[in-house]
Formats: C-alpha cells, structure tokens, sequence
C-alpha cells in the first residue's frame, strides 16, 4: 500500500473515478521515471479525451431482482462538482456557415465580423425632406424627383431634390430641410400624364445650415471596423441579425447547435396522442408527461429535436433507442430509468452495451437527485447522454440546471454564459429547509422594491403542476445544524430565472 501511495496510483485512481483526467498524475509520474516508478509500470495507455470505462457500476440487468443494488454505487456529489464534470467533458461542435436570415438566433459567433463596407456608402438624408444648397434662401423652388432627374447630375437653381430617409443625395446638394418646414405651393396637372397629383413646386420656410440631416460615408460603420466578435451571441431580440445585415455580410460562420435526441422510458407510459398500453396487462398507464414538456422547452429555445418515443423497459428496446439516438443527433436526453428499480436500465445500458461512461449518477439537490451524466463513444466523437428523472418537475428542474448548460457548451457558448442567469429575490412565502439544496419553484415579479418571488406551492417532485407558470428557482440552502427550519418571508435568496419576469403592481 505504501508502495501504490508513493507512486501516486490511489490518487491516480480516484481522480479517475471522480471524472477527471488524471493528467496531473501522468506528467508527474512521467517525469520522475518515465512512467516507471519504484518498479510499477503505467500499463493503461488511455487518452482521457476519449472516455474509457472504469469498473462497471452499474447492476447487472440479465441477474435475478434479488442482486440488483441496495444503495447505489454512484457518489453523491455537489452541484458545483457536477457542472464542473460536464463542463470538462462536453465541447463544442464544429463551425458551420449559415445564411444570414431570421433563423440565426441561438448560434454563436465563430469569427469575428468586420464591416466590408463604409455605412452610409455615399451622402444620404437622415429625414424625409428635400435636398438643397445650404445658400438657397427661403422661398418657392421646382421640386425635382429621381422620376425626372438623376441624382448623378446636378440640381439646377432654384430647384430643390425630394428625398426620403436614408436616401442619397445628387450631386451638388450640401444640406437637406426637413418636409415640416416646407409648404405645398402648387401640384401638376391632368395634362402632365404620370406626374399627375406630384408635388410640382413648396415654399421653404426656413434657412438651412450645411451639413443639416446628413449622414456622411463611413459616419456609422467604417470598412474594416469589427462590428460583431467571436463568441458572441446572436439573440432572438433581432439586433445581431440587423447588424449583419446593416454590414451587408450575407454568410456567417458560427458554432453549430446540437440537435437533441428525447426519449422517455417506462413501460407505464402512454403517449398522450396514441395511447397504446406497454404494460402488458389491464392498467391503462400514465400520460408521458416529460417528453412533451421537454420537447416544448427545447424548441423554445431554438433546438431541433428528435423524438424517439416511450422506450420499454428491456434491454433490446433502450439499446435500439440509444443507438438510434447516437446517429440522428449531437446529445441523448432520456427521462426515467436512473433510480433503484430492477428496470432501471439507462446506466448498465450505457456501461455494458456502449462502453459508455457514467461520469455521475446522484447529485445532492432536490428535486432530481438521481441525475446521470454520461458520455459514449461513437464514430469519431464523444456523444453526451444525459438521464433525468422520471418524475416530471425533477425532469424539468434538472433540464434548467443541467441540460441548458450542456447544450451551450456543445454550441459555442463561454464557460461564464452557460448558466442560466440568476438574481436576487425577496421571498414573499415560507420555504422549509430540506438536507439537500433545493430549487423551489417560484414566480418572480417586479414589485415596487425590487424582486420579490412566491412559491407555486407543493413541490413534491411528481407535481409538474409545480412549474406552471414558474419563471424562477429560488435556491433554497441546505438545512444544518445550526440553521432554522425555514427561510421567512423577507428573506433573500438567489434565484435561477428560467422565464420573463413579469411586472407585480
């Protein structure tokens, strides 16, 4: 033991075990003999960017009910120590180039974006109005329009150029005078054919400046200038696509968003649209709750989706999901199938059929504590699978605090951005402490002091009722020795905002 101390092989092992890398070690022992250390050879050449299986610790599902585990085998850990596993073991997905259409919300820059162009190209009006010489006195003037005259040649005297907002000026105008500080003075006849009902001749009123409600060449966006950068995100609130197309960049690289494959698991659901029994006997089943929930938020959110339906609870049939799932899409999301049940089969799947490995498979927050992360090897990637819990509010807390990070990473997001955002809350209920944190669904509004947040009630885990309306998860601290029972209202709490906060008064 000694020996297997010194060399740092125990370290080694449960750094492996906890999902890390072990490289520390490697370079360590590598560097005092080579990979040899006091006789023992580092046989196992593994490269820890492709996953290899640990000891399998999962149950065995061709064994008798009677062998299944009594307590699991998998560490409870921390919600810091999860996140930090997902993020050392998802990464991002290629670069693509995508169009520059409406459609572009959610990916991220790849590249920085620089102006091809000056914005304005030439002089152009700021107003409607017409464009005149700063000298041109008050008084009536001919007004010309591009139907008539060309803006390549210079306007006449005691003439004046009709434009509109960002358009261009002709040639020789120095100035533009706003249409409110003009007045009609005459319109052509029926005898004039298309000019008919035109403006044919205003008064102005006033005596412009030069340079009046110009927009010169280069005075918003010079060529060159680096109007988007790498990393940035575009949003659904329109201003990054309207500053691609302002550059005229037709074409974008970007990150390219994964495509999410969904399945729930159970032979006790039924789908809500086709309601065939998988139990093989006379309980008609409960409605798949997860899947169409889950689906909602992913669309929502701009992702595509693959449905691959309830999955029953044998081995053949979660091997051909899983399967079909590493083909179609970028990331698995199953619900169900993570606890203690003899057909709980999602981990000794993933060990046994995929040389899969499970990276954590308890996390202490509630709900949703059997929350398994793993990634499998296909082809040339490392696809991430996650198994959230049945229940339905754990299934979607969980999604929210695991899920949307993991999504982010896989499409280009910073490490800093991948959280949700979180805010301070004044609770306007009492929330009872639990021996696990908890993310207590709430409704966050804007209240005339700040933000205030009340419970949506009964948080058991089944109650998807719980999230109806919820835009926010008040994190709720873990009860201890030396804590109350209860958080009171008035109490402060950060809170992860998973919806638009609405306003209270």
């Amino acid at each position: 033991m000694e020996t297997l101390l010194n060399a740092g092989l125990v370290e080694h092992a449960v750094e492996l075990t906890r999902g890390g890398t072990g490289q520390q070690v490697h370079d360590e022992m590598a560097k005092d003999s080579g990979e040899k250390s006091r006789g023992l050879y580092h046989h196992h050449h593994h490269h820890h960017h492709t996953p290899q299986p640990r000891s399998t610790l999962s149950h065995d599902p061709s064994g008798p009910v009677s062998s299944r585990h009594r307590q699991s085998p998998y560490p409870l850990i921390s919600m810091q120590e999860a996140l930090q596993l997902i993020e050392r073991n998802v990464h991002c997905l290629g670069i693509i180039t995508r169009r520059v259409e409406y459609n572009l919300r959610g990916y991220v820059l790849a590249v920085d974006v620089s102006a091809s162009q000056d914005v304005p190209r030439v002089p152009s009006t700021n107003v409607d109005g017409y464009a005149v010489r700063a000298t041109d006195p008050p008084g009536v003037y001919k007004v010309l329009t591009s139907q008539i005259h060309s803006i390549s040649q210079t306007v006449p005297p005691g003439s004046v150029f009709r434009v509109n907002t960002g358009g261009p000026l002709p040639i020789g105008s120095d100035a533009v005078i706003m249409v409110e500080d003009t007045r009609l003075v005459s319109t052509y006849k029926d005898s004039d054919g298309d000019l008919e009902g035109e403006e044919k001749e205003i008064e102005i009123l006033i005596k412009v400046p030069e340079k009046e409600n110009i927009r010169f060449p280069g005075t918003d966006v010079r060529v060159g200038d680096i109007v988007l950068q790498k990393g940035d995100i575009i949003t659904s609130g329109g201003g990054e696509v309207g500053t691609l197309a302002f550059v005229g960049k037709k074409e974008v690289e970007v990150y390219r968003k994964p495509i999410v494959a969904l399945l729930s698991t159970g032979n006790e659901l039924i789908d809500l649209q086709n309601p065939v029994s998988h139990s093989g006997n006379d309980w008609g089943g409960i409605y798949d709750t997860n899947r169409p929930s889950l689906h909602a938020a992913l669309e929502g959110m701009g992702y595509q989706v693959v449905d691959l339906g309830i999955v029953s609870d044998d081995v053949e049939s979660h091997v051909a999901a899983i399967r079909r799932g590493l083909q179609s899409a970028d990331i698995l999301l199953t619900t169900g199938g993570t606890s203690m049940g003899p057909t709980d089969l999602l981990k000794p799947v993933i060990e046994r059929h995929f040389n899969g490995t499970i990276h954590f498979g308890r996390v202490s927050v509630k709900p949703g504590k059997p929350t398994t992360f793993a990634t499998i090897p296909y082809e040339n990637s490392i696809k991430p699978v996650f198994a959230l819990p049945g229940n339905p509010a754990s299934a979607l807390v969980t999604f929210y605090l695991f899920i949307v990070p993991a999504l982010r990473l896989l499409g280009g997001w910073k490490k800093s951005q991948v959280q949700l955002p979180r805010v301070r809350v004044t609770l306007q209920s009492e929330i009872y402490l639990d021996p696990r944190t908890e993310y207590h669904r709430v409704i966050v509004s804007q209240g005339p002091n700040g933000l205030v947040a009340t419970s949506t009630g009964g948080q058991r885990s089944s109650r998807v009722a719980s999230l109806s309306g919820a835009n926010g998860l008040a994190i709720v601290p873990p009860k201890t020795e030396s804590s109350p029972l209860k958080l009171e209202v008035g109490s402060e709490v950060e809170t992860v905002i998973i919806g638009e906060i609405q306003k209270l008064y």
